[in-house]
């Protein structure tokens, strides 16, 4: 396939399985409209790229669902000028889409093959703005720290104690998927000072999250 036919596929995308599906944030829909998912894809699965499925990475990770990507995305409520950090970098696709979106994203991968291979990915296209990382994702990245937005992309027993003291006092944002093995609940927890809101989103399925305020690998 040549470049306008990956980006008819990519309008149909956002059209289809976004836009139609409630997703109203002109920002978002526009960030997902220009990252080229099938980069971030195995050549195997490229085909598949962008249908309305998370498709299979190495070492048991997983790009998600577009329309889930654009749900939590939109859930952060991201201004230009915030920085954001990642858990769970996987292939990067993630990482692009907030790049489009914010000033700084710090990005945090517990597999040093995806990392490098993430960083690798985001640098070519252009992605200047994202730092990778290899480490515990459950624990953050606290020289970075605070963060405006925190985008966890696996499943959480609860939200990841390190990952709240890490967010911005003054209306930092946490996403994250919590719940079991096998099902998890989007929850979106707003710190104001000490104070923590949440609230619950939508149903999914992630990839666990494995870490010291995770699950044991």
């Amino acid at each position: 396939m040549n470049e306008a036919d990956w980006e008819s596929d990519r309008e149909r995308m956002v059209r289809s399985q976004l836009r139609s599906r409630g997703i109203r944030d002109s920002r978002v829909l526009g960030a997902m409209s220009r990252v080229p998912r099938h980069r971030f894809v195995p050549p195997e699965r490229r085909h598949r790229a962008y249908t309305d499925h998370a498709l299979t990475l190495s070492h048991g990770q997983t790009i998600s669902q577009p329309y889930m990507v654009a749900v939590m995305t939109e859930a952060l409520g991201l201004r230009r000028d915030e920085r954001a950090l990642e858990v769970g970098t996987g292939s990067g696709y993630q990482s692009a889409v907030l790049a489009e979106l914010c000033a700084e994203v710090w990005t945090v991968e517990r597999v040093p093959e995806l990392a490098e291979e993430a960083a690798l990915l985001l640098a070519d296209l252009g992605y200047g703005n994202v730092e990778v990382r290899v480490g515990d994702g459950s624990l953050g990245w606290p020289e970075a720290a605070p963060f405006d937005a925190i985008l966890v992309t696996a499943g959480a027993p609860a939200p990841p104690p390190s990952l709240l003291d890490q967010l911005n006092p003054d209306g930092g944002r946490l996403v994250v998927p919590v719940g079991g093995h096998d099902l998890q609940n989007v929850l979106r927890v707003t710190r104001s000072g000490t104070e923590f809101t949440t609230d619950e989103m939508t149903a999914c399925r992630f990839v666990p999250l494995l870490g010291a305020e995770g699950w044991s690998p």
